[in-house]
């Protein structure tokens, strides 16, 4: 999906590349034993390793390798059996050690891709560049104090993955898929819980512009995007102001700017720096890192099911549409429910009442699929009960808002409130009959012609048994009376 913009002398194209800093799932930090809750009392969780205290030596944590290594393993990238830790040299006032131990040259994992799919169904193959592993700095905190900065090194020395994309993206919308994609395998592999709000996962996107035909033009860096809407709006609006700024003549400063979410702007923050500016070396205190095929095999060996594949067996196992099967599988929790509530039921009534009427009810709650207040068996109960004719499909509506209000079963709240659907046809011909007795001069205007008026009648029919009939036999013997 290129997304062209239209300017005054002609169209330009948007170029987008983006760098995604995921926090690894960890119990302890990448150098030190240190703990990683969110939220903790401020500095309550740094070791001398990550305060940079004198003769402090790090270590690696297995596990966060093991976290990058599925990672790559989850997006289809090359594992590099060899890579190094490098000293990252520059000033930030909570990085005690003066420099950040990264990766640069000899990353842990090479090129990968991401697939994306579009909302018009047609699909897009997103380059992975690299993924490497580095400690996050600390934080600094401007509110408590109107004299001074406090510094909170909770967040020192924390694992982070940089997954690094190709410029292949075209457009915001398509970095938005690529976001959400990317966060979606994430979870599935459980490396990076993809909390954009609480700064688990943060975004910097490098945009640039260019006409047909032309290289890639000068690129601005929009640094550390908290949210999947606030990436997209923020390419928009800088791609815009290039595209502007060339055509007023003007030249495209290569920089880093920051996204003011309140105004939808960007704003310069520092001149962009280049790899030479932070003087990387490998860190003389980590030797490099050496991974054996074996562990590799077996880590790859032990990975769930991911999306591309959920939902191409989705599609083929349960015979679902393209679209709803990528929206059930964009998350791991609702493939599970769905497959749960879907054994030995219509898989497609299933797929569309969670999509529907379960979605909507959590969205409009503000709640996650795992805080569903209908469970997925729940859920599976409401359609056994619409299938056997207990129930028609909207009194069930009314059936699953009140399950979803008290969390209570489908068949318990059918039968306190007596809504077992009528099936016996006599007693549904005697309401019909009645009904077309007082409505004698709609069934006139209906023979005359008026056609519409047949679900008018209907109506009145569902009406006068509160909606309990069975509509099939309604609209049969409607039909048959009104044929006499």
């Amino acid at each position: 999906m290129t997304a062209r913009i239209a300017g005054r002398t002609g169209d330009f194209e948007m170029v987008i590349g983006l760098e995604v800093h995921a926090q690894v799932v960890s119990n302890a930090k990448l150098f030190s034993g240190a703990g990683t809750a969110f939220g903790a009392e401020p500095n309550c969780q740094v070791s001398p390793v990550d305060a940079a205290m004198p003769g402090m030596l790090p270590v690696i944590n297995e596990f966060c390798v093991e976290q990058a290594v599925r990672t790559g393993l989850g997006l289809k990238a090359e594992i590099n059996s060899f890579s190094v830790f490098d000293r990252k040299n520059y000033f930030y006032p909570d990085l005690p050690a003066g420099y950040q131990i990264s990766q640069y040259s000899q990353p842990i994992v090479g090129r990968g891709s991401i697939l994306l799919d579009m909302d018009d169904g047609a699909t897009r193959e997103v380059g992975i560049t690299r993924l490497h592993l580095e400690q996050d700095a600390g934080k600094s905190v401007h509110d408590r104090d109107p004299q001074v900065t406090h510094v909170d090194l909770n967040r020192n020395g924390i694992a982070l993955m940089e997954i690094v994309s190709e410029p292949d993206i075209r457009s915001a919308q398509e970095a938005g898929a690529y976001l959400r994609k990317l966060r979606s395998i994430l979870r599935y592999l459980g490396t990076c819980d993809g909390n954009m709000e609480q700064g688990s996962m943060r975004c910097d996107a490098n945009v640039s512009v260019r006409r047909d035909g032309e290289p890639y033009g000068i690129r601005c860096e929009i640094k550390n995007l908290n949210s999947v809407r606030n990436v997209m709006r923020a390419i928009d609006y800088e791609a815009g102001r290039q595209v502007e700024a060339i055509e007023d003549g003007d030249e495209v400063a290569q920089e880093t700017r920051l996204f003011d979410a309140a105004k939808g702007t960007t704003r310069t923050m520092r001149g962009k720096e280049e790899a030479h500016d932070y003087r990387y070396f490998p860190d003389p205190d980590l030797v490099p890192l050496v991974l054996d095929p074996d562990w590799i095999a077996a880590i790859e060996a032990a990975l769930p099911e991911l999306p591309d594949d959920k939902k191409n067996r989705f599609v083929e196992a349960y015979g679902l549409s393209s679209y709803d099967a990528g929206v059930l599988v964009s998350e791991r929790a609702c493939a599970e429910y769905f497959e749960t509530a879907a054994q030995g039921r219509d898989p497609k009534v299933v797929a569309n009442w969670l999509t529907v009427e379960l979605f909507g009810a959590l969205n409009k709650a503000a709640l996650d699929i795992d805080q569903s207040p209908v469970s997925a068996r729940a859920l599976g109960g409401l359609v056994d009960l619409i299938a056997d004719a207990t129930i028609s499909g909207r009194i069930a509506k009314e059936v699953f808002a009140e399950m979803f209000e008290t969390g209570r079963e489908a068949s318990e709240i059918v039968a306190e409130k007596g809504l077992k659907q009528v099936t016996d046809t006599r007693e549904i011909e005697a309401v019909v009959d009645t009904v077309l007795a007082e409505h004698g001069n709609k069934v006139a205007e209906f023979r005359a012609g008026k056609e519409k008026l047949f679900g008018f009648l209907v109506g009145q029919v569902m009406k006068a048994t509160k909606g309990k009939a069975n509509p099939k036999s309604v609209n049969e013997i409607l039909r048959m009376r009104l044929s006499d």
